[in-house]
């Protein structure tokens, strides 16, 4: 899932292509500079429990935080904390995915019903691919507002009904892909603007599991995880978040007031679509090795960078690549990542195209209103400067 705002491994054999300069010779991390420390404490003055982030510049990387990480105890969060990434984690897959057609496993182009044909039988599996799945361009149904009806607000008023059901439910993964399969679909395969969908990824890590014999998770630590050298990165096996970690309060879009504490949950509902758990740190490592070509081949880079027009669960359009969210900045340039939410907690990772500015953060409150909020603002604004850019105009 995707952080619901307007503002918006390495491969089997490493690349031989060194780090950019700024990413061998940083410099140890230090406290955030007075704009970025800012925006930090004003996103914490609009409402947000906690904040923590690490922005690199050239050869200066600055790590800080803003907040409590529990509301009850009064605990502050710090810069090093374990977060659940969400969507995040649809770039380790997909890389994954890439690495499996680096070593002729599969084709980009080669229908997903070759494949998976019990999982996407008939006409339709023969005319969505594998790169619709990874660029979310077949238009298949997102299948998360069937298992979460609740919050729909579909017959009924918002609630955390179904929330609070599933928290320790385990899901089979076909049978979610089946309910993303039996929605009505966003439009024809291949046809754009694609339509953001959970079931696309859910379909690629057992497209994963058939070509390597190994589980997603379990594939993807091993080839794309350790590789990369991330220390504090994982798919979970239980319902918490291992060490030093913040909880997670989920506001339902003003439904919960006060917002719920849902640190605890099962991520069975959206393994491969948004299961990781990862540092502020590990990101920008992971992103770095990425985009200069240490994790998968530079013309698997070059196939991961080709966007196209997505429509996200917000309804915003976004420029998607295979698991990758570009962004332009006017005046600022081009910086490419991804984002992601859980059940009340949400982030942001971002890295300029020359590699030279990188932005990480995350925060501990989701969906926190229906309407305009400062929150907001004040999160477009932590964006806009964590990333080095200019303030936007106001109208």
């Amino acid at each position: 899932m995707r952080i619901r705002t307007a503002l918006l491994v390495a491969a089997l054999a490493l690349s031989a292509a060194p780090l950019p300069a700024h990413a061998r010779t940083a410099s140890p991390p230090s406290p955030a500079p007075a704009p970025l420390r800012a925006a930090l404490e004003g996103l914490h003055g609009a409402g947000m429990p906690g904040v923590f982030a690490e922005v690199r510049d050239g050869d200066r990387t600055w790590r800080d935080a803003a907040g409590v990480a529990d509301l009850e105890t009064g605990r502050p969060v710090t810069p090093g904390m374990r977060h659940r990434v969400g969507s995040i984690t649809k770039t380790f897959v997909a890389a994954a995915v890439l690495q499996q057609a680096e070593r002729g496993r599969l084709r980009l182009d080669d229908p997903v019903g070759t494949h998976l044909p019990d999982l996407v039988p008939g006409e339709r599996g023969h005319r969505i691919t594998v790169r619709m799945l990874l660029d979310h361009t077949s238009n298949i149904a997102e299948y998360i507002p069937y298992v979460f009806p609740s919050i729909t607000g579909a017959g009924e008023p918002v609630s955390s009904r179904s929330l609070d059901e599933n928290r320790h439910r385990t899901f089979r993964t076909a049978d979610l892909i089946a309910l993303g399969l039996a929605a009505p679909s966003g439009g024809e395969p291949g046809a754009t603007p694609g339509t953001y969908s959970n079931t696309n990824y859910l379909l690629l890590g057992e497209l994963l599991e058939r070509v390597t014999g190994l589980p997603v998770e379990e594939y993807v630590t091993r080839h794309v995880i350790r590789p990369a050298s991330l220390r504090h990165t994982s798919f979970p096996t239980g319902t918490r978040v291992a060490g030093p970690h913040s909880r997670l309060y989920e506001g339902l879009w003003g439904a919960l007031e006060p917002p719920r504490d849902y640190s605890e949950y099962g991520m069975s509902w959206d393994m491969a679509g948004g299961g990781m758990i990862s540092t502020m740190e590990d990101l920008n490592r992971f992103y770095a090795r990425l985009l200069s070509g240490r994790v998968v081949s530079p013309a698997s880079l070059a196939e991961m960078r080709r966007t196209v027009p997505v429509i996200a669960l917000d309804g915003s359009t976004i420029q998607y690549g295979l698991g990758l969210h570009r962004l332009d900045v006017p005046g600022c340039g081009t910086f490419w990542g991804n984002e992601g939410s859980v059940w009340g907690g949400g982030t942001y990772t971002m890295t300029r195209d020359d590699g030279a500015r990188q932005a990480s953060f995350a925060i501990n409150l989701m969906r926190w209103s229906a309407g305009p909020h400062p929150l907001d603002e004040a999160l477009a604004t932590l964006k806009t400067t964590a990333l080095g850019c200019p303030p936007e105009p106001r109208p």
